[in-house]
């Protein structure tokens, strides 16, 4: 088993085809690979296991949330440098239990590591899931696995704001301020005035209602599907002294029936709603809206496929983060809300500031990496760890982007209502 680094890196370096970017050190005390930049730490043979029998992505992910692999310097350059030899290859797709090289490496593998069975998904791996994508119970169980693992948590990460989605950033503000910016853009967009409606969609933990209730004096009404967010906004709204302005439900946007209002947000939640359910969620948000009433759609994109029907679900975000959550291009987005009756206004990509929020995030979470782990578990620190970084990485590199979409129920009479300078945001 001498020099299992240098045996090792031959073998991904014949399975890709490239290279191997980064040192790597194995288990035996062995290292190969470039002298300097990030190392690749392989801590036990069991992470050579999983990928065997899970070659790709979900093996790697198994491997670094059981804490069997590990990055030593800068977690972002590693994943940068990983990028370009494993998620933007051209030839990604053939990398199946099927492809010669991965039999060629899965024979390589088993005489590092040994015939052995595949050990057990860590425990934070959500199980395979059965049945109709997007029922209301099955919703509910995914919303459950991301955001009921303690609002204390939810604190540490994203820090007093409580705010779960990009902020809007200048160059000397904090994340505070970057998050207070993001929440008075929405409300600028939709045009809020004193005692209008607003349905908030999505509320999490009650930031944006608090912010367009306090500084617009509207009437906001917040669906969750989240008991946990929804007790903690209860919470801070009733220390605000804003209870008479503003009502928290544990309530599935499908069953909103007490429309019109006034203006609808929707903030970091279509991610959530599936493609098979995107056109009714857009026709519900539709007719929720009184005449001229306009709609904020903040939402993830990801970048269009050569061959749309080839798109996979990231099988990491999917095991562990985001339960069947799915990301749609922009104009797949865009076609939907029009397909709905909205008249879309205005779209403003702010890709670069969700990279920056998400590495402010990583840096809470690492300034307080004890304490979360006592408050979740050493895999679910990890887990959160590895997709905040390589989300951010990906939002630098332009794998996804995020994109603020302004539609209006426009009335027959055709007047949206907006002022003919829309940008000025009044």
């Amino acid at each position: 088993m001498a020099d299992a680094a240098s045996r090792l890196t031959t073998i991904v370096e014949e399975l890709l085809g490239t290279p191997f970017p980064l040192r790597l050190r194995a288990w035996d005390g062995s290292e190969a690979g470039p002298t300097s930049g990030p190392v690749l730490v392989v801590r036990d043979r069991r992470a050579l296991r999983r990928l065997m029998w899970r070659p790709g992505e979900l093996g790697l992910a198994r491997a670094w949330v059981a804490g069997e692999i590990e990055v030593e310097g800068d977690l972002y350059a590693a994943l940068d440098l990983l990028s370009g030899v494993l998620w933007e290859r051209d030839d990604e797709r053939s990398l199946s239990v099927r492809d010669p090289r991965v039999r060629s490496a899965a024979r390589a593998f088993v005489r590092l590591a040994g015939a052995l069975p595949a050990p057990r998904p860590p425990a934070e791996e959500v199980p395979r899931r059965t049945g109709a994508l997007h029922t209301k119970t099955r919703d509910r169980q995914a919303i459950s696995h991301h955001y009921d693992v303690g609002n204390p948590f939810y604190e540490l990460v994203l820090g007093p704001s409580m705010v779960y989605s990009c902020a809007y950033w200048d160059e000397s503000c904090g994340l505070e301020e970057a998050q207070r910016a993001k929440l008075d853009l929405v409300c600028r967009k939709l045009g809020l005035t004193e005692g209008e409606r607003l349905l908030d969609v999505g509320c999490g933990w009650g930031s944006m209602a608090m912010h367009a209730a306090r500084e617009y004096g509207v009437q906001v009404t917040g669906i969750t599907i989240s008991r946990e967010q929804a007790a903690y906004a209860r919470k801070r709204i009733a220390e605000a002294g804003l209870t008479d302005r503003i009502e928290i439900r544990v309530q599935d946007y499908r069953d909103v029936r007490d429309g019109p209002f006034d203006a609808i947000s929707s903030i970091g939640m279509a991610e959530h709603v599936g493609s098979v359910r995107y056109l009714q969620y857009a026709g519900q948000l539709h007719s929720l809206l009184a005449p001229g009433g306009r709609l904020l759609n903040h939402q993830i994109a990801r970048r269009p496929e050569r061959d749309e029907t080839a798109y996979e679900i990231d099988e990491f975000i999917d095991r562990y983060v985001f339960p069947d959550g799915e990301l749609s291009p922009l104009g797949t987005t865009v076609s939907m809300l029009e397909q709905a009756g909205f008249e879309v206004r205005d779209v403003e990509s702010i890709r670069e500031h969700y990279a920056r929020t998400l590495r402010r995030w990583v840096a809470n979470l690492e300034d307080g990496w004890d304490r979360a782990v006592g408050l979740t578990s050493p895999g679910r620190a990890r887990v959160w760890r590895l997709y905040m970084a390589a989300s951010a990485v990906s939002f630098e590199r332009n794998r996804i982007g995020v994109n603020q979409i302004l539609a209006v129920k426009t009335p027959e009479s055709g007047a949206a209502g907006l002022p003919l300078r829309a940008r000025t945001w009044n």
